[in-house]
């Protein structure tokens, strides 16, 4: 893999690039997410290794600016910031994984090794259509009957697993753990949040509403 390492630390930015290296991984570093953001845009990498805190641009603006410009990189996001409210801001921002310092070299490289194993898309499955509802998930673009529909990186998530799983139950644990990564509840009203941003956006001004609620079990999205 193609690693760019986005790290202010100098210790820890020879750390991880030496052992990916080892690893057998070709790695790129720098030390200010401002040369991060440039490289992250020009470079064909595999993984963006970023911290969160650096200077010029921090790591939350840098995966921020390139989810909008389209560059759909997978991002670990690498930082002593290790709240939940650090971990939900991360990963709404549009990172792929977070992990909080310290952390073991082990624990990255499995990480990294879950990330390599997505499989890419294949043809048939980059356009998602229900009703007139369309998700391009190459593009990273939403159209209902013609119309663009801006989504955050988050909702782009939900909606696009819920028309993966278009006519089944999706439940409020599998969002959570397919969009955010978490493996426990954070105790928020995060997914229902999110879930109703969505709706106002794709269903407002239209007749036909096609995300629904399935009390006591989660939501479900299916043609009128």
């Amino acid at each position: 893999m193609r690693v760019l390492v986005v790290e202010d630390d100098v210790e820890t930015r020879t750390y991880v690039a030496k052992g990916l290296t080892d690893a057998g991984h070709s790695v790129d570093a720098c030390a200010d997410g401002r040369d991060g953001l440039q490289r992250a845009g020009e470079g064909e990498y595999d993984l963006l290794i970023v911290d969160r805190m650096m200077p010029e641009v921090d790591g939350l603006t840098l995966v921020q600016m390139i989810r909008k410009a389209g560059v759909m990189t997978p991002v670990l996001m690498l930082t002593a910031m290790g709240s939940i409210a650090d971990r939900v801001d991360g990963l709404e921002a549009g990172a792929d994984d977070y992990l909080v310092k310290p952390f073991s070299f082990a624990e990255l490289s499995a990480r990294i090794n879950a990330l390599a194993r997505r499989p890419p898309l294949r043809d048939a499955e980059t356009k998602l259509v229900i009703e007139m509802l369309v998700l391009d998930r190459l593009n990273r673009s939403v159209h209902r009957a013609g119309a663009k529909i801006d989504l955050q990186p988050r909702e782009f998530q939900l909606l696009e697993l819920l028309m993966l799983n278009a006519e089944r139950i999706v439940t409020r644990t599998m969002m959570l753990e397919r969009v955010w990564n978490f493996r426990f509840d954070p105790g928020t009203n995060i997914v229902e949040t999110h879930v109703s941003r969505i709706r106002s956006k794709i269903d407002r001004g239209n007749d036909a509403v096609l995300i629904h609620t399935v009390r006591g079990e989660g939501y479900v999205i299916r043609a009128p």
